[in-house]
């Protein structure tokens, strides 16, 4: 580490939801898990100087500034923290990585193929580690759930059903950057389509070969917009994404993602069919996650609730008492623990998402796309 203290210290870009996320993450870790090295909270850029200084003083950061390449390039920081919106993240993350740091990027890793794939190639030179926020990893649900399937609880992979539905993008909802092709890249699809697509793949230990019968619709077209009351301007994304997948094991899969599910908050669900067990995990249940076992004589046979609390389940053992169950929030301090451990040699508690990881995600996406505008099924191979 190259912090007088010998501390691995951070600069975090991006001071909106998820720099808050972040910044909650970074100073609380250590307060929880024993870590080999101590995070350093020592700057933070965003584009607001007297709101970024609000911010630094509020999380506790050393220092803050309107310059994000100053705070990427510090030759006092050791990881680059990338919260910012989906078409900075491949200047920023591409910098800080040729500036020989590690760097942990929010999801998706860009907000275009493109952009991604230089983020993965620059990150194939780089000495740095790359990371990428798919803090869904770091549910202690999620993650049991992985290690079941490796252990092959469930044998045999038949099915997978993904979706992740939101209620919040009705035609209220003003235009923010999330509609904004040029800044998000695309919307449900990359914002939760993402998310589950990284679940699926991560649970099952399985690549998807080919994406069919994809739909992409934009139903709310006109949006108000903040600066201007009582006009409206144009939304450049999808409001709702669903496609059918193939695993290069045979399974086969259905991804869904809105965010006009009208009456639902935050449903993030996957369920998994095998010819010995199946798994079903939904978001606004976090602490729980739902099991079948075929090995059960028939008349025990049905679907058992596993609160996921015990010390024994993974990192639950570093926060409550059994039976106190944890938040959004959590799942971000649990990554930040294993970043932390996987600079520093060790090995986190399940696998940390990379660029190239990342990337194989985007490339699913960009799947869904094509299928959707082609109107036929396309194969990963085709998407380089």
């Amino acid at each position: 580490m190259t912090g007088p203290d010998r501390r691995l210290n951070v600069a975090l870009l991006g001071t909106k939801f998820m720099g808050r996320a972040h910044a909650h993450a970074w100073r609380t870790a250590g307060r929880f898990f024993d870590l080999p090295t101590e995070p350093g909270l020592r700057i933070v850029a965003g584009r607001d100087a007297e709101a970024t200084r609000a911010f630094a003083d509020r999380w506790g950061w050393e220092q803050a500034t309107t310059r994000w390449r100053a705070a990427a390039c510090h030759p006092e920081v050791d990881l680059v923290d990338v919260a910012t919106p989906n078409d900075r993240h491949a200047e920023q993350a591409i910098a800080a990585l040729e500036a020989g740091k590690h760097v942990a990027c929010e999801k998706p890793l860009a907000g275009t193929l493109d952009d991604a794939r230089a983020m993965r190639d620059a990150a194939r030179r780089a000495k740095g580690d790359t990371f990428v926020w798919y803090s869904y990893r770091r549910v202690p649900a999620v993650a049991l759930a992985h290690q079941l399937v490796r252990a092959g609880w469930v044998g045999r992979l038949y099915h997978v059903r993904a979706a992740y539905l939101q209620g919040w993008g009705g035609p209220e909802t003003p235009l923010l950057w999330r509609f904004r092709r040029g800044v998000a890249g695309s919307g449900a699809l990359g914002d939760l389509s993402a998310h589950i697509v990284d679940m699926a793949r991560f649970i099952t230990g399985e690549e998807i070969v080919e994406v069919s019968g994809s739909i992409v619709e934009t139903f709310i077209k006109q949006r108000p917009l903040t600066d201007d009351p009582g006009r409206t301007g144009r939304s450049t994304v999808d409001d709702a994404v669903l496609f059918l997948a193939r695993f290069a094991g045979g399974a086969v899969a259905s991804f869904e993602s809105t965010r006009l599910a009208t009456g639902v908050k935050n449903a993030n669900r996957i369920e998994i069919h095998g010819d010995r067990g199946a798994l079903r995990f939904d978001f606004e249940h976090m602490n729980e996650l739902q099991v079948f076992t075929a090995d059960d004589p028939p008349p025990l046979q049905g679907w058992r609730t596993i609160q996921v609390t015990h010390e024994d389940h993974p990192w639950t053992g570093s926060w409550w008492p059994d039976g106190h169950g944890l938040g959004y929030e959590h799942t971000f301090v649990n990554q930040v623990a294993d970043i932390v451990t996987a600079v520093s040699g060790g090995t986190p508690v399940v696998p940390l998402p990379d660029f190239e990881d990342a990337y194989q995600t985007q490339r699913v996406l960009e799947a869904a796309v094509v299928s959707a505008r082609e109107r036929g099924a396309v194969r990963l191979s085709q998407i380089r």
